[in-house]
């Protein structure tokens, strides 16, 4: 049984993750990682490096706990640890685009490529790890049977940009209904599609059942939607100095987190908070003041609430499998997701 920081993000407790369970793959999937870096090694620099080497690798860790689960304890196929290297490569690509888009200049405490290439190279590099991660996949592939996974990763990949751009182009001046809609639709593209394709192709590269692959996917798929709700809600409840970015960046930016909608459907139009919203307030005060109403309102104990559901649907799928000590992981990671503290 895993031994879970309550007070740790889902990041870290992926530490544990790879050394109490999949310590015989770190190995293979850091040799992995460097020979699908090779081909781009004269256009990376030290800023690229060091998103690898500082990440936490979550996703790939959801990929091979999926791919133990049906496999067993006994040596991966190779093309499970090179579908965990692309996935992996994938959320980087993400990454460097969110700070290019965001204008981040730190990532995880340290200079964002943002920052150290400037944005026009930091795009092309970002497109770089999403083409080299697709290359990955389809070179992972042995057998007819896994040529689907190919079109899972390109959707997967389309969502992702799709989810991007519909979280900069939100109508705030919609009924709440409808940005809660939008808001699952954006938190599915965005983030838990990758949650989904990393158990769903672990299934896969590990020659599991097509229907054991797709209930993965799903409990993925809820991984994640809890996930982007609790990011959410940190985003308004931790301090700077723990989550490396200021408290309230949602809300100074305006977009439409599952929380800040509750609480502007809640609070009314003409409440600090939506004015904040809006960009008719600005300031570290009004920031300050409303990130502290968000908090006391009961849309932030709604969004909480609505994460945990999202966790426990999550875990229906996971019944099917055998008990071993992959799935019972899946299971803590997707109740330590909403159970860890602030």
């Amino acid at each position: 049984m895993l031994i879970l920081d309550k007070g740790a993000a889902p990041e870290d407790v992926a530490g544990s993750v790879w050394a109490e369970l999949l310590a015989e793959d770190l190995d293979r999937y850091e040799a992995t990682l460097e020979e699908a870096l090779e081909p781009q090694r004269e256009y990376l620099s030290e800023a690229e490096y060091t998103v690898y080497r500082r990440g936490k690798r979550l996703r790939p860790a959801v990929l091979l706990l999926a791919a133990r689960m049906v496999h067993g304890p006994t040596p991966l196929p190779a093309k499970v640890l090179q579908g965990a290297v692309s996935l992996e490569m994938l959320h980087v690509a993400t990454l460097i685009h969110d700070d290019v888009v965001d204008g981040s200049m730190l990532r995880r405490g340290m200079p964002s490529v943002n920052a150290a290439r400037g944005p026009g190279t930091a795009v092309i590099v970002g497109d770089l790890q999403f083409v080299q991660a697709v290359r990955g996949f389809v070179d992972a592939i042995d057998r007819d049977s896994d040529m689907a996974l190919v079109k899972l990763v390109l959707d997967s990949a389309f969502d992702t940009c799709r989810g991007e751009l519909d979280e900069l182009h939100t109508d705030l001046s919609q009924e709440p209904a409808a940005l809660v809609n939008r808001y699952w639709q954006t938190a599915d593209r965005k983030t838990a599609v990758l949650f989904g394709l990393a158990a769903e192709s672990g299934v896969v590269l590990a020659e599991g059942r097509s229907s054991d692959a797709r209930r993965a996917g799903f409990y993925g798929r809820g991984f994640g939607r809890a996930f982007q709700v609790m990011d959410d809600l940190f985003d308004l409840a931790r301090a700077e100095a723990a989550s490396g970015k200021p408290c309230g960046v949602d809300l100074l930016r305006g977009r439409a987190s599952l929380p800040l909608i509750y609480a502007m459907a809640e609070l009314g139009p003409g409440h600090l908070v939506s004015r904040v919203m809006r960009g008719e307030l600005a300031g570290p005060q009004a920031l300050a003041r409303a990130v502290a109403q968000v908090r006391a309102g009961g849309g932030f104990a709604r969004a909480y609430a609505d994460a945990r559901t999202q966790a426990l649907d999550a875990l229906e799928f996971l019944r099917p499998f055998p008990d071993n000590p992959y799935r019972r992981a899946l299971h803590d990671l997707a109740l330590h997701v909403v159970d860890r503290s602030p």
